[in-house]
């Protein structure tokens, strides 16, 4: 198991921290739940709002910028509700 590491290691792979992982959970669970919100009450904003938090992660591969930006989101996402 450690030499497969290493050599994915080599070829430049390597596996998100933790935090990173959390962090993609935590925002994506906010933007379903944002999304189902915008969904329900006739809202296009929150619809996308919810549906950029569920995808940004696949274009952030910073675990600082995946908080920043999640959390940005999740702010306009608050204050757009009525």
């Amino acid at each position: 198991m450690q030499d497969s590491l290493e050599i994915a290691r080599e070829l430049g792979l390597e596996l998100p921290s933790p935090a990173y992982l959390a962090g993609v959970v935590v925002f994506s669970l906010i933007g379903i739940a944002a999304w189902w919100y915008g969904k329900r009450r006739g809202r296009s904003r929150m619809r996308w709002l919810g549906l950029a938090l569920m995808l940004y992660p696949y274009v952030v591969w910073q675990t600082w910028l995946l908080y920043v930006v999640g959390a940005g989101l999740s702010i306009a996402a608050w204050l757009d509700r009525p």
